[in-house]
């Protein structure tokens, strides 16, 4: 199967190198908008050695004369900004697999803009799916699987913490890890300082139980480093953030029914992700040590791609689609 790879940063580059040995899947063009990469082999950008797949800055001209299934986006955070280059691809015939946090689940957020994608998506045939590890997969679908053994789910409660340490520079700097807290709170206020995907995870688990929140809170807060920490892009001092602490909590008939605990930061003594779902039967579900996120996002990335293709046309979610697992070909 030929994929076109639309965004060529650094998750970008992670998910072809990944898709590069994998079997049955094919890089037949990219895209991306930095004129610096416009025209250089995909292969050597993502240092790879050469694949003979110039990087254009056009969808059109990157897939022209090629037969290709799949769109690959790893552009973009906000699904507003990513519209365009969706139904580019939606009306190139393409179906859609992006990493665009706020397309995992963007029907109660966005959506006029959800509408938009959906019914291009229709018109053309294919199918769009936001993904990832986080949203799109431990904070939402995963604990949505796992209510598939209760008679009744009274309460969800989800912990993703995560020593960002061997995260991607440009993860650290998304949770703020070296600023002191002038900087942290001003990034805080322009909403460029947060964990990207929370309030979709939240909805997509609500949808998945039948559940309708009546009130929500949304904290977030700075983890405060109280010893110099150099195991990050940067060193760290005391008093400055080394990271991120967010909280999504939603009721219902004043019941806390679920919570959503995200907490990234550098030098984290201990990582895991937890899932505690009580009901009948009420059990905890923990991974030692976490998923590494740049790992597993280019993994269920590439993994969805066989999954989208066999999903109705339209704007999906985790929920719609088979089980994206891994596979040995297509």
């Amino acid at each position: 199967m030929n994929i076109v790879q639309i965004g060529i940063g650094p998750l970008g580059r992670r998910v072809v190198q990944y898709i590069t040995k994998r079997e049955g899947v094919t890089i037949a063009g990219a895209v991306d908008v930095d004129p610096e990469l416009i025209g250089k082999d995909l292969g050597d950008v993502c240092e790879i050695g050469p694949l003979g797949v110039p990087i254009s800055d056009n969808l059109a001209t990157a897939i022209e004369g090629q037969d290709v299934s799949v769109a690959v986006i790893t552009s973009l955070s906000s699904v507003v900004a990513v519209e365009n280059q969706i139904a580019a691809a939606a009306e190139a015939g393409l179906n859609i697999v992006s990493t665009c946090e706020e397309l995992s689940f963007s029907l109660n957020i966005n959506p006029d803009v959800s509408q938009r994608i959906d019914e291009v998506c229709k018109a053309n045939k294919v199918a769009c799916v936001g993904t990832g590890v986080n949203p799109g997969f431990l904070m939402d679908y995963l604990p949505s699987v796992l209510t598939s053994i209760c008679q009744q789910v009274e309460k969800v409660e989800i912990y993703r913490v995560q020593d960002a340490s061997p995260r991607r520079i440009p993860f650290q700097q998304k949770i703020g890890a070296g600023l002191n807290d002038e900087q942290f709170q001003a990034k805080v206020k322009t909403g460029t300082l947060r964990h990207v995907g929370l309030p979709e995870s939240a909805d997509m688990i609500a949808t998945s139980l039948g559940w309708k929140f009546d009130k929500i809170e949304d904290t977030l807060e700075p983890v405060i480093a109280e010893e110099r920490i150099t195991t990050g892009y940067i060193p760290i001092e005391p008093g400055i953030a080394r990271g991120v602490k967010q909280v999504f909590t939603g009721f219902i008939n004043g019941v806390e029914k679920m919570s959503l605990h995200f907490l990234a930061a550098v030098g984290e003594p201990e990582s895991y992700d937890k899932i505690i779902i009580s009901g009948n039967p009420s059990f905890e579900s923990v991974i030692p040590g976490g998923i590494n996120g740049d790992v597993a996002t280019s993994a269920i990335t590439v993994n969805a791609i066989r999954a989208i293709t066999r999903a109705q046309p339209g704007l999906r979610t985790m929920l719609d689609l088979p089980v994206p697992g891994w596979f040995a070909d297509i």
